[in-house]
């Protein structure tokens, strides 16, 4: 299921007459050039099956390139009781470096939550990993998760949870200029 929703994502843009048009060539990315991507960016498109339905969300993550995993946290709700039942899940993350080029990637791993102290070393690990990103990519000063999450309004304690990755794949889009 997911992958006819990504496929539909990819027609949609590939189909367009600005594709069909310009565009040149697509190809494969390297394992690597798939790491750096996800390394040099905090915000993807969450994938998971509820009631055999698939279901998209947008969520900041950190990804911890030496372990290949997606580290993230939640409020408890439908994400989490969904990821729960079926730990099964992706991660989508794009990137338009110009005009002329695009990148894709798409990662499948297995959700797996934290408690106790573990819980809060990795939430530390998201939360500084994150910070760092948004000050290179944005150049401004975040000082703590609720500057740059939206989970941090509830009095609810956050669940910290890991996606390991098992299979990274990536496109790249290049067109005429």
């Amino acid at each position: 299921m997911i992958h006819v929703m990504l496929f539909n994502f990819y027609y949609k843009y590939l189909s367009s007459s600005f594709y069909q048009k310009n565009c040149t060539m697509i190809t494969n990315l390297k394992e690597s050039e798939c790491e750096i991507l996800l390394a040099n960016n905090y915000i993807c498109q969450l994938s998971y099956i509820y009631n055999d339905r698939p279901f998209i969300v947008p969520m900041t993550y950190y990804f911890n390139k030496k372990n290949s995993i997606i580290i993230g946290y939640s409020g408890n709700g439908h994400k989490t009781m969904a990821m729960r039942k079926n730990n099964k899940v992706s991660i989508q993350v794009s990137e338009k470096d110009t005009n002329e080029n695009c990148n894709f990637v798409l990662a499948h791993g297995l959700y797996e939550e934290f408690s106790g102290s573990e819980a809060k070393k990795y939430l530390h690990e998201f939360s500084a990993g994150v910070k760092l990103l948004i000050l290179k990519k944005e150049e401004k000063n975040s000082y703590c998760v609720k500057d740059f999450s939206q989970k941090t309004n509830t009095q609810d304690i956050p669940i910290v949870f890991k996606i390991t990755i098992d299979e990274i794949t990536g496109k790249n889009l290049t067109r005429d200029k």
